[in-house]
């Protein structure tokens, strides 16, 4: 692994990864808030809509397993800035689509684009930033993260105030460009040891060598239950919380807003934790207990509307400051389960196959969810955030038990 390296250079690292993973989540959050726009001039429905997202997580899922793979191969600034590119290419696509047919299109870029960001930027994380301040550099990642999403919604905002929606794509890809500028621009500082990951694809015996290990899957689950819980949470908590509670759509979606912002307040608060509690997946499992504390609390219907927002708000917190740890804890996964140990070029591969558990559960729990309120099962929503959530802290667990097995 690395030597120790100046606080200048970590927080350069730091905020040029957070910066390419922003514009990432910019093309999150930029097309559904389109759709008012979008479904009269192209004719399509709610259906041809969803599908949409479909194809964005799909091919971002199958991708980043794939994806990762290329990075140990060829380096993760290089196929950190292709994937910028494919970004940029996708808004341009949007910008300029005549038909659906250019939106499929649009969101199978962005889908490979974004299918190389988990790969790319913890392998650059793990090679470029100091141990010691790695806890901070996996919170301010997942804060960039949020930070994408404010803007690309906020872009397309704008476009359905003034600007439109072919607006929002020029303004999309005018922001991935300057991405692959600074990225350009930071190539001695970003730039890994090529010749070394290139060794990579032979060191582990096999490149698909590290599917054998359950620690593996068992970290690919832990991504699917925790995101299959926050995508349900996400996609319905305003309906869900206005129908138990009589709250209007404005309080709910305000609720929902505490939700995020109380994530992202506990990834602050999560990379000084990280840092100095090294049981990481104790950490993990006590804040997601606390989420699910606070989600079936919610889900009884018994306290007062009043507290809907402070109990979302202790949702988000639960979820934030798990965040930095659990990050660390498939760091422990990929240099103490693996051949090598801490020297291991497995970086990419492992990132790549575990994180796609991110997309499967953004894929598959806001249709769970989606089928259990269309068959009359409100009531059963915040229940079953909760038990994901709980089912996660068990994997969390074995994973740690299974690492600290491995010394």
């Amino acid at each position: 692994m690395i030597a120790n390296t100046s606080v200048r250079a970590d927080a350069a690292v730091i905020a040029l990864v957070g910066m390419a993973h922003a514009t990432s989540h910019l093309f999150h959050l930029l097309l559904p808030p389109l759709f008012p726009l979008l479904m009269p001039a192209f004719g399509f429905g709610y259906t041809e809509a969803g599908f949409l997202m479909t194809v964005f997580f799909a091919i971002s899922g199958l991708g980043q397993a794939f994806a990762g793979i290329v990075v140990d191969r060829y380096g993760a600034r290089r196929v950190l800035m292709a994937g910028v590119g494919l970004l940029a290419a996708s808004g341009l696509a949007l910008s300029t689509a005549v038909n659906y047919s250019m939106l499929l299109l649009a969101v199978a870029l962005a889908g490979m684009g974004n299918s190389v960001f988990h790969p790319a930027d913890f392998s650059l994380l793990n090679k470029k930033v100091s141990p010691a301040r790695l806890g901070y550099a996996f919170s301010v990642h997942g804060l960039s993260g949020n930070l994408g999403w404010a803007i690309g919604a906020t872009i397309s905002g704008m476009a359905l105030a003034w600007a439109g929606w072919r607006g929002a794509g020029v303004a999309a890809t005018l922001a991935a460009l300057g991405s692959i500028a600074a990225l350009r621009l930071a190539r001695p500082l970003l730039d890994d040891d090529v010749a070394k990951v290139g060794a990579g694809a032979t060191a582990m015996g096999s490149t698909f060598g590290f599917l054998g290990l359950p620690v593996i899957w068992l970290a690919f689950m832990f991504f699917l239950l925790v995101t299959a819980a926050f995508g349900g949470l996400q996609s319905f908590s305003v309906p869900v919380l206005g129908g138990i509670y009589g709250i209007s759509a404005a309080a709910a979606v305000a609720a929902l807003t505490g939700y995020l912002l109380g994530s992202a307040a506990g990834m602050v608060v999560g990379g000084f934790v990280a840092v100095r509690v090294q049981a990481h997946e104790r950490t993990v499992g006590a804040a997601l207990v606390g989420a699910a504390f606070f989600a079936a609390t919610l889900a009884s219907g018994l306290p007062p509307a009043w507290s809907v927002i402070p109990l979302m708000v202790g949702i988000g917190i639960g979820v934030g400051l798990a965040g930095p740890s659990r990050d660390l804890l498939v760091r422990r996964v990929a240099t103490e389960s693996l051949a090598g140990g801490n020297a291991s070029p497995a970086f990419g591969r492992v990132y790549g196959f575990v994180y796609s558990g991110l997309d499967v559960g953004l894929a598959l729990g806001p249709l769970a969810f989606g089928m259990l309120l269309d068959a009359g099962g409100r009531d059963g929503v915040l229940p079953g955030v909760a038990l994901l959530q709980i089912l996660a802290v068990l994997t969390v667990l074995a994973m740690g038990r299974r690492v600290a097995r491995s010394h």
